[in-house]
């Protein structure tokens, strides 16, 4: 019987996450899932993989904190490497630019942006030593085109986009291929309290998303084998950005 794959979802317990590393259990892949300290939805995420019949190990940890990610991973990453990395973790400090506090920056830019520094900082040799791999990071349709009030976000998730770029074209060469996610409005925990009304007439589809449909494409992107996307954006907005 082939070893089953392994993928570790970062940010993995809850929304976007959490349907991302429940389609990939369904694809085959055992999950590596990480979090910061909500340990009942991450138990409740790991009992539902478990149900699909693959395995999942729980990591808990701050990813803006360099330390703490190397602690968390490194002698996992020594014995195992993962064949798909999904970069989800991300929090949210919206307010207008002018009222924007130090703390409301620093904290998104330190999880949004750092955190992905620290966790490839940790998996980027091992993949390159195995030649192979496939890493799919979430950035946001903020990224893209900017939204007044998320200038914090909104620059975390286009650095991501940045980062991606140039690191696409570092490891193409040894068998990763690096993609970008844009999610436009997802139904989640963190879109709950968005206007519907103002934000709806902007989507040509004219609904919010749903978590599935961007676990889908992150499926296909680390699970295709006729693969020739390589340092791509693709946006999953309903045509918010086009």
């Amino acid at each position: 019987m082939p070893k089953k794959k392994l993928a570790l979802i970062i940010g993995g317990s809850r929304g976007i996450g959490k349907a991302i590393a429940l389609r990939l259990a369904k694809s085959g892949f055992d999950i590596w899932l990480t979090y910061q300290n909500n340990h009942p939805a991450a138990q409740a995420t790991k009992k539902e993989i478990e149900s699909l019949g693959s395995a999942c190990t729980l990591f808990s940890f701050d990813i803006s904190n360099f330390e703490a990610t190397q602690a968390a991973l490194g002698k996992a990453t020594d014995a195992t490497v993962p064949d798909a990395v999904v970069f989800n973790a991300g929090i949210a400090r919206d307010n207008l630019m002018v009222w924007m506090t130090k703390e409301e920056w620093n904290s998104v830019i330190s999880t949004n942006l750092n955190g992905f520094y620290n966790i490839m900082h940790v998996l980027l040799f091992p993949m390159l030593r195995e030649k192979r791999g496939r890493i799919v990071i979430i950035s946001s349709t903020s990224g893209q085109i900017g939204q007044a009030g998320q200038v914090n976000y909104s620059a975390s998730k286009a650095g991501l986009i940045g980062a991606a770029k140039a690191l696409a074209r570092e490891v193409g060469k040894k068998n990763i291929f690096v993609n970008v996610v844009c999610p436009g409005v997802i139904e989640t925990e963190m879109t709950d309290k968005l206007p519907k009304d103002k934000i709806l007439p902007l989507i040509p589809l004219g609904r919010f998303g749903k978590v599935e449909e961007v676990a889908s494409v992150v499926n296909f992107l680390c699970t295709e084998e006729d693969m020739y996307i390589h340092g791509q954006i693709i946006g999953i907005n309903g045509g918010l950005a086009i």
